[in-house]
């Protein structure tokens, strides 16, 4: 008897996992830096397009999460559930692929050099999230991005440069998903199945976040997390939400205050 499908999506999971445990010094190299971007009062840029920005809301706001993370999702580019019809999958598809959007979306942000970004693109090759990491650098702001390497690799850009965010970041990490996302091949399916990126970007994510709460925290500053009341207690459990949401909104006021406005020599 042949080993089940749902047994060969679980070994390649395995793998993902042996991946990101190779990476750890470069994900403690991320965390230094969001850190010391969160410690500084501002904020860590996070940006996905299309399936990507499932990985942005992984990192905040939801439990076991904290401030000091500036979610930009776009809904022209992520909003999937009506498929086809207004708002659909061409449209964003398109859209991802239009050069001088990222520039139109940072424009909306009074960007400091203490800021840092995280970028998430599997394929790493639209033109929306390669131009929002051009843009980061552009403010001098350092750029992490999050790719499945393998897809980048054997992806063409869409990029008029030829360039990839792989080219446009100061650090890169990878999901450990294969070429093509897809990780189980069913016996007269000519097709694979049950993608990997996200399994693998999760698990990027959270160690991301293990590691930051801990430099606050040895920092003095312990963060306000969002916790469960089953595990705090009711009354504890909002106090938590509500000091967090306020401490997100103090620290988006500061990316709103001086917008426009000439800087200081």
């Amino acid at each position: 008897m042949s080993r089940p499908p749902s047994t060969a999506y679980l070994e390649a999971c395995q793998q993902l996992l042996a991946t990101v445990q190779a990476q750890s010094p470069a994900i403690c190299q991320a965390a230094d830096w969001f850190s010391a971007s969160i410690l500084a009062g501002r904020m860590v840029h996070l940006f996905g397009a299309g399936h990507s920005r499932i990985l942005v809301e992984e990192m905040w706001p939801r439990y076991g999460s904290f401030p000091g993370f500036n979610p930009i999702v776009e809904l022209s580019l992520t909003f999937h559930n009506l498929v086809v019809g207004a708002n659909g999958q061409r449209q964003a598809m398109f859209l991802e692929n239009r050069t001088g959007l990222a520039e139109r979306i940072l424009r909306n942000f009074d960007l400091s050099a203490q800021d840092s970004a995280l970028i998430v693109s599997s394929s790493g090759c639209n033109v929306v999230p390669i131009e929002m990491a051009q843009g980061f650098q552009r403010a001098g702001i350092r750029v992490v991005a999050l790719v499945s390497r393998q897809h980048c690799d054997a992806s063409t850009t869409k990029h008029p440069d030829g360039v990839k965010l792989t080219d446009c970041a100061d650090l890169v990490l990878d999901t450990g998903a294969p070429a093509g996302d897809a990780m189980v091949q069913i016996d007269g399916l000519d097709t694979p199945v049950a993608p990997g990126s996200t399994v693998g970007g999760c698990i990027v994510i959270n160690c991301l976040k293990a590691e930051i709460a801990t430099r606050l925290t040895q920092a003095g500053s312990p963060p306000p997390v969002l916790s469960a009341g089953c595990v705090v207690g009711n009354e504890r459990a909002v106090e938590l939400f509500e000091g967090a949401y306020d401490e997100h909104a103090r620290r988006v006021a500061r990316l709103y205050q001086n917008l426009g406005l000439p800087r200081a020599e």
